[in-house]
């Protein structure tokens, strides 16, 4: 069995008086090192079954890990790598005279472990890196508290330190770095085979919404998608039903490429800044209940309507939905919430309603330059923890001087930082709510006939229109609204069921 040894760091001023014992040891194994290159340089396809767990960085010895790195280098140009080849490349390095030379590296191939254990190792040695990482964050989290700024206060080194913690915990290094395009075309063809096993073809989480998936291809990780519309549009209601359909459809499994985790749905962090956590339930369980939101709102209701109530409360009571309804909520601690929720229970999809409530983290000398930093802090937040996001805007009231009420881009407030930033935005727009307050009086009968005529064609309809999308085309969606229930649905116009 490998013998760890641990090396003790140079003594601080205080430790020459005595207190080297208080001082905390560096985990290393110079052993473990020594025997993964062995194997790697005997025996180039190990490289395969380690590459993903460990890096050169890793390596507590400065000489291992410029041997990993040139043998990286070599393995993956389809080159040999070993004692011979290497040598070249370190003959003048002087760490490896100071251990030996070049006969070090063939010492190193006669100590290689079988490549069956490689994994291991290469484990073994990434744990004591993390825990290297560890202390030196511990380190600098103390010596920064020590020191008293007067831009920077406790608690934004509290989110600073969680940041760099869920960093470390989920890259496995501090920082993430570059990467080569063959890992980003990896990437890519697992998203595409993830799309090709899916029933529905879809590349990311269901929205439970057919049309609308078909046109963005489900919700996409690392995708900031802003959902605007004018106040009674329904931006909130459309909101809460993908919420909704997605913490519903959660469901745990074996992944295509042999891992656990989730395969439908997913768990959804909502962040209501403008409505409390218990009016939001109740907007769901409305929908799920089938009882209209202002009986419930009044306690107007029926003893079957309770009874169903309750019944849609208690299904529904372990649904993966986390809601957070603290209002006025700085930039940089719903991140650091986010970053909580999906490290103590995972999270999915991120939805917060709605953009103008929330705050930068530090005053501005704008509200446009307020708005830059929250969408890109946002988008920030989708791509650090590799979820799609949605972020509920306002439009601005010229719409309503329009003829046509379509909402457009030029319409989003301060839309020059939501629109470049956002990697898909849509609109939420209701013509019927719009005609209602068009009606004709009873005596003008030509025109309450064609006003009829174009409230049924508009009734119980919905439009979702893509205005911006990086990844397809734009264009627009129909869906069906039930107003008593605040409920999109899929709009059945070629199927079962019709509208007229």
């Amino acid at each position: 069995m490998t013998e760890l040894r641990a090396l003790a760091p140079r003594p601080a001023p205080q430790a020459a008086q005595g207190d080297d014992a208080d001082t905390p040891s560096i985990p290393f194994s110079i052993e473990a090192e020594q025997q993964l290159l062995g194997a790697l340089l005997t025996n180039n396809d190990v490289f395969d079954s380690i590459t993903r767990i460990i890096k050169a960085e890793h390596f507590f010895d400065p000489v291992h890990r410029r041997i990993y790195e040139l043998c990286a280098e070599r393995i993956t140009r389809n080159a040999l790598a070993s004692p011979v080849t290497i040598k070249a490349f370190m003959e003048q390095d002087a760490g490896l005279k100071e251990l030996g030379g070049p006969p070090y590296l063939a010492r190193l191939a006669g100590a290689a472990v079988s490549s069956y254990a490689a994994r291991d190792y290469a484990q073994m040695i990434r744990e004591f890196a993390l825990r290297r990482e560890l202390i030196g964050l511990g380190n600098d989290i103390s010596a920064r508290a020590a020191t008293v700024a007067v831009d920077e206060n406790a608690e934004d080194q509290i989110k600073a330190a969680e940041q760099t913690l869920y960093k470390l915990a989920e890259q496995g290094v501090a920082e993430r770095g570059f990467q080569s395009f063959l890992q980003a075309v990896t990437g890519a063809l697992h998203t595409a085979n993830a799309a090709f096993q899916r029933g529905g073809k879809l590349s990311g989480i269901s929205t439970g919404l057919k049309d609308l998936d078909q046109k963005m291809g489900g919700l996409n990780n690392s995708d900031l998608i802003i959902l605007a519309g004018r106040p009674s549009m329904g931006k909130t209601s459309l909101a809460t039903n993908i919420a909704f359909n997605i913490a519903r459809a959660h469901r745990m499994g074996e992944l295509p490429d042999g891992t656990h985790g989730t395969v439908d749905g997913g768990v959804v962090g909502f962040f209501s800044l403008e409505m409390s956590a218990e009016q939001l339930a109740a907007r769901i369980l409305s929908e799920a209940s089938e009882v209209p939101s202002e009986l419930i709102r009044r306690g107007d209701m029926t003893e079957e309507e309770f009874r169903r109530f309750v019944t849609a409360a208690h299904d529904l009571q372990n649904c993966p939905l986390y809601i957070d309804d603290t209002p006025a909520l700085p930039i940089n601690q719903l991140a650091a919430r986010a970053r909580k929720l999906k490290r103590t229970r995972g999270l999915d999809l991120l939805i917060v309603d709605y953009l103008q409530l929330l705050r930068a983290a530090s005053a501005k000398d704008s509200r446009v330059n307020e708005v830059s930093e929250i969408t890109q802090g946002l988008k920030a937040v989708a791509k650090e923890l590799n979820i799609p996001v949605i972020a509920l805007s306002q439009l601005s009231r010229q719409v309503e001087s329009r003829e046509d009420k379509r909402p457009q881009l030029s319409d989003l407030r301060e839309s020059g930082s939501i629109e470049q930033d956002a990697d898909i935005v849509m609109f939420v727009f209701r013509e019927e709510y719009y005609k209602e307050r068009e009606k004709p009086a009873d005596h003008e009968l030509d025109k309450m006939a064609a006003w009829q005529q174009v409230m049924e064609a508009c009734h119980g309809k919905a439009e979702v229109i893509l205005g911006k999308q990086r990844h397809g085309p734009i264009g627009t969606v129909e869906l069906s609204f039930e107003g008593r229930f605040t409920r999109f649905g899929n709009l059945e116009t070629h199927h079962t069921q019709g509208w007229g």
